[in-house]
């Protein structure tokens, strides 16, 4: 009942039904907004407007002191903080000034409240802004993009890449691409310990795999000595300084606060220098920035000290830039104009814009979108890593896994990538979608891009004994058969085939339509029948062989039901794959309370070992597709050797129902 009311309640404050409940799920969200909404209805009755609650819902997810919220609430409940702005800089406010009492004057100067500005008032204050720099403007409006648009794509070169990674690039690529743009593929390569070179390579090939080429391959230590000027220079101006404070001091909610962060400007400047000639151990100490962050995180930190080469700049370096000081610096370098990134990223906002700004370099602008997340997978690299030490999985690229180089592996096509991409789209909110709709992606391309051939995985010999010619005949199977224009290929049709076990029955069950006693079943492409005429059994009674007899398919009655079948195969190796998990959510402590190691699904790999191919197939090169008719699609692996293929199941022809 609680949920009902709480579901209710949100609801009224503007949120969607299904953003209500998705709200509830964060326990912590959910009881601010209630308590939020509760204390609004006390100044406005039962019923708040939308612009309001929009407020309401800003100020419970973003504000990280819930002492403040009574505060704030009655600010908004007044209609004195009624835009989104004001919103923002009283939570600005709120964070850098921790301590009671609050300065209601300077608060609400500060939040511009009471002040109203009309759309003329707008356009004069930027029209004397412009007039103010007009010559700085004239001199320098060429060297900068001329509203080019530039994005990237930085991933960090410490693990491989997956499904999540698939979103990022093609937003990134696509958004450039659709607006005439480009897009850089930077490295954030800013912690030497973590980084290694096949990390590098398999990204590279990974985005040019999904169809994208950059305009530039560019790296975070191309920089490094542009950064290393602008920290000497955040130094002077006062906004950084070397701290001292241990890695384990700095954990926590609420660490405290520096000790050294109001020492002298030329300390810093000598102690920074100590650090860059390796006069510190690792931890000793760091440089850190002067601000708050969005989640209440003092003074992040900027630079910190690692005693190990790197992979591009060996040992020049034993300081680096952290994330936090580089990732904006680097966009700025570049003129990107939209930094496109995942929403978890926007708590890092407020560090991104202040230090473009405290050093007075163009400040692109960061654009947060909801990440995506499949059931079913864990992509976490260290879980990854965990997965291949238990032997789970063999290794980043094992094919139940969810990394675009196990994707490619399987047999999954970048088409399909990209087109589920496109179908799941770019909202704020975080998406987990179903694997089986990603499948669908996959059969669609494959569909169309598969060439058919048969292979046997259970097989069963079948002797024809009226075989209607004395050697093998040549059968011409079409490639595609909804479109016989995109050609044939020759397979041999010979007095023994091998059919699949279970397409035979001694005793069927009712609607039972293949091969059994009076019951004759047609082989595919061959324009004949077949009907049984001896069952072989070894000493065990298991069936070893069949005899039958043939005849024209045209020659009779039509049968029930066409098998497939091969003759004079190929002998191959057949992976077919299930879910690696057994349940949607394998991380969720509250549902698999075991772990996610736990939570393996002892049947995600099948090997068999002597399945049987007809020789269409015999020179196909690894991640070469086939569709085997009747079993699914299936993709060349790259353990293939001269004489010996291995195929592994991409999908099956139709969604499992049981799996949807």
């Amino acid at each position: 009942m609680a949920t009902v009311d709480s579901v209710s309640l949100f609801t009224g404050l503007g949120l969607s039904e299904q953003k209500a409940r998705e709200t509830l799920k964060n326990t912590t969200l959910s009881a601010q907004l209630r308590e939020a909404a509760t204390q609004a209805q006390q100044t406005l009755g039962s019923t708040i407007d939308k612009a309001t609650g929009t407020l309401l819902y800003g100020l419970a997810s973003r504000l990280r002191d819930p002492r403040r919220l009574s505060f704030l609430v009655s600010y908004i409940a007044n209609k004195k903080i009624h835009t989104e702005p004001q919103l923002s800089a009283a939570l600005e406010y709120v964070r850098s000034h921790p301590l009671d009492p609050i300065d209601v004057v300077d608060f609400e100067q500060e939040c511009g409240v009471g002040i109203v500005v009309t759309p003329e008032q707008i356009e004069e204050a930027v029209e004397v802004a412009i007039n103010r720099h007009r010559p700085q403007l004239l001199t320098e409006r060429y060297r900068f993009n001329m509203g080019l648009v530039r994005t990237r794509f930085p991933p960090e070169p410490n693990g491989i890449l997956h499904i999540g990674h698939a979103k990022a690039i093609n937003f990134n690529f696509g958004y450039a691409k659709a607006n005439n743009g480009i897009c850089f593929l930077r490295f954030d390569d800013t912690n030497p310990e973590k980084e290694e070179a096949k990390f590098f390579t398999a990204i590279c090939d990974m985005v040019a795999w999904l169809g994208y080429t950059p305009y530039k391959v560019t790296y975070a230590s191309d920089y490094f000595d542009q950064l290393y000027a602008w920290a000497i220079e955040l130094i002077h101006r006062g906004q950084a300084y070397v701290c001292h404070q241990r890695g384990e001091e700095l954990k926590g909610h609420n660490p405290p606060p520096s000790p050294w962060r109001d020492r002298p400007v030329e300390e810093s400047l000598l102690l920074f220098e100590a650090m860059r000639r390796g006069k510190f151990a690792e931890g000793e100490a760091t440089l850190r920035m002067k601000l708050v962050m969005e989640d209440g995180k003092m003074d992040p930190v900027a630079y910190r000290i690692k005693y190990t080469p790197h992979h591009r700049t060996g040992d020049t370096w034993c300081i680096y830039p952290t994330y936090d000081y580089t990732h904006c610096l680097c966009d700025s370098i570049e003129h990107i104009t939209h930094s496109l990134c995942t929403k978890e990223f926007q708590a890092r906002r407020s560090s991104y814009f202040w230090l473009c700004n405290a050093l007075d370099v163009y400040c692109p602008v960061q654009w947060e979108y909801g990440r995506l997340n499949l059931h079913y997978a864990v992509v976490s690299k260290r879980k990854i890593l965990q997965l291949v030490a238990a032997g789970a999985v063999r290794d980043w690229d094992d094919p139940r896994l969810f990394t675009l180089t196990a994707l490619q592996r399987r047999g999954f096509p970048p088409e399909a990538i990209n087109n589920f991409c496109a179908r799941v789209g770019v909202t704020v909110s975080q998406t987990t979608m179903e694997p089986h709709l990603l499948e669908a992606c996959v059969r669609d391309v494959l569909n169309d891009t598969a060439p058919r051939a048969m292979a046997v995985l259970e097989p069963l010999q079948v002797t024809i004994t009226n075989f209607p010619a004395v050697k093998s005949l040549d059968i011409q199977v079409p490639n595609f058969p909804a479109d016989e224009t995109k050609g044939f290929h020759q397979v041999p049709f010979g007095s023994i085939v091998f059919i699949e076990r279970t397409d035979f029955k001694e005793e069927p069950e009712p609607g039972y339509k293949r091969l059994a006693w009076g019951q004759p079943a047609g082989l595919r492409h061959t324009g004949y029948v077949i009907e049984l005429q001896h069952v072989i059994k070894g000493p065990s009674g298991c069936v070893e062989s069949l005899e039958v007899t043939c005849r024209r398919a045209d020659a009779g009655e039509k049968p029930k039901a066409f098998i497939h079948w091969v003759s004079q195969p190929l002998t191959c190796e057949i992976r077919l794959y299930e879910r690696l998990f057994q349940h949607k959510n394998p991380e969720d402590p509250a549902e698999v309370p075991g772990g996610f190691l736990s939570d393996l699904n002892p049947a995600s790999l099948q090997v068999v070992e002597a399945a049987l191919v007809d020789c269409s197939v015999a020179l196909a090169k690894p991640f070469d597709k086939f569709q085997f008719e009747r079993l699914g699609y299936f993709s060349v692996d790259p353990d293939s050797s001269q004489g010996q293929l291995v195929f592994n199941r991409t999908v099956t022809l139709r969604e499992d129902p049981g799996k949807v």
